[in-house]
């Protein structure tokens, strides 16, 4: 992320290079695909049905806990924060300077896009409580006596995540390619353009629209399928994370998504990599040519989504079906085991980012005109880089991300093909799965010490 460069906050990506962990790369890389790998032996032996069930998993939460969440009060409180975000960091866009310290640019990069994974991940499907576009979307349907659960038409079951899926891509473009990602003009107009898409699309197909479409409620929403916490007949329930991550629903468009979000991520990493760098600094037709630079950026960021979406697509269907199954479907009936590799990634990719630009966009955010105002008191604040200060504990606890992500992704998958597949094929059936998944592993691990 550019923006990393544009604070007062050191360059935080990846790994920080071998001389930060205990261990060499190479060993680390070879541990990770060995516990992997003996994770899917001991599920082969000891994991012979189904265990993941969304009709008797988990446990009824306090009832108090409900009528709270479920409560007007609650609702109206959780969707007046997220439209004094909103509002505040509008503002900033507006009116504020098109300097790097705006606040706009931390909210935009930092704040909604990582900050998103860990509340998602704590509390559940926080971007549908607070989105500010379904509030705006609630208070037109109010004035206008609709409801804005209706639109006008029905949304089409074949779209699916697509739209979600191209929204992604459009963001990570804007963060990881586009040349001008921090210039204000630029940024502001997407953020506009995001905004109108989704109240007209609310407008014209209701919430469901938010649900498959808006790109930051379907991120948040798959994400939120990694915490403990879940729904039975309106009731919450408490239960395991996968547990809750057997509950995605295999809709269009999911693997497109999730190729999206690793296959950007990882980008994220090689873009800063040491092959890359010295191809872009040391190639003549694209160091000299500002088109070729942009080109080849281009095209990375779409080889990166495509690889991961085909590596993925080849892995889960390569493998016997039964016969009321078409190959075609099981990509999408498997994609759920992708989300905590996602999930994994990321924190490995961007802890120390979204801690230390996270704590310094705070801080700026009360003084969003730039003119050395303390609007929320914030200003006076400073940055812990304790984070970056401890290199061996930040290396450890990304490899470690990175691993578990995998391993609870293999089993995942495991439980959904004892599920799925033929008896005959329920432990062959994987094998081609596996080998992507040790694929990611190595490539996600080799990336973040490139970096």
């Amino acid at each position: 992320m550019g923006l990393t460069a544009a604070t007062d906050v050191p360059v935080a990506h990846g790994i920080g290079g071998a001389k930060d962990l205990p261990i060499s790369p190479e060993l680390a890389i070879l541990g990770a695909v060995a516990a992997l790998t003996v994770s899917f032996v001991v599920l082969a032996v000891a994991w012979r049905t189904p265990r993941f069930d969304e009709a008797t998993s988990g446990t009824p939460a306090p009832s108090l806990l409900t009528t709270v969440v479920d409560s007007l009060a609650f609702r109206v409180l959780a969707r007046t924060f997220g439209m004094a975000v909103f509002c505040w960091a509008t503002f900033a866009a507006v009116f504020g300077k098109d300097l790097l310290t705006n606040p706009f640019f931390g909210m935009f990069y930092v704040w909604w896009w990582v900050g998103l994974v860990p509340l998602s991940v704590l509390l559940g499907p926080v971007w549908k409580a607070i989105s500010p576009v379904r509030t705006i979307n609630l208070l037109f349907a109010k004035v206008s006596g609709g409801s804005p659960d209706s639109g006008v038409f029905t949304y089409p079951e074949r779209l699916g995540y697509w739209p979600a899926a191209f929204g992604l891509y459009a963001f990570v473009w804007m963060e990881l390619v586009y040349p001008y990602s921090t210039e204000l003009g630029p940024v502001r107009l997407w953020f506009a353009i995001y905004v109108a898409a989704m109240l007209l699309g609310g407008a014209l197909f209701g919430t469901t629209f938010y649900e498959r479409a808006d790109p930051f409620e379907v991120y948040s929403s798959l994400v939120a399928k990694l915490s403990m916490w879940g729904r039975r007949d309106g009731a919450i329930i408490v239960r395991s994370p996968l547990a809750n991550l057997d509950t995605v629903v295999p809709r269009p468009g999911l693997v497109a998504v999730v190729a999206v979000l690793f296959g950007s991520t990882a980008f994220d990493s090689f873009k800063d990599s040491s092959h890359w760098i010295s191809f872009i600094q040391t190639t003549p037709v694209v160091k000299d040519h500002n088109w070729a630079n942009q080109l080849a950026n281009n095209a990375g960021l779409l080889v990166f989504c495509l690889g991961v979406g085909l590596v993925f697509w080849i892995g889960t269907a390569s493998t016997g079906v039964g016969p009321d199954q078409r190959r075609r479907d099981l990509p999408r009936l498997f994609a759920h085991s992708v989300i905590p590799i996602i999930v994994g990634y990321i924190v490995a990719h961007y802890l120390s980012y979204l801690v230390e630009v996270g704590q310094d966009t705070l801080i700026r955010a009360s003084d969003p005109l730039s003119d050395g105002s303390n609007y929320l008191g914030t200003g006076n604040l400073s940055v812990d880089y304790w984070l970056s200060y401890h290199p061996t504990f930040l290396a450890n606890t990304k490899v470690i991300s990175v691993v578990v992500g995998h391993v609870l992704g293999v089993i995942a998958a495991h439980d959904r093909a004892i599920k799925l597949l033929p008896k005959q094929h329920q432990v062959t059936g994987q094998l081609p799965l596996l080998v992507a998944m040790v694929a990611f592993t190595a490539g996600g691990l080799y990336l973040l010490f490139a970096a």
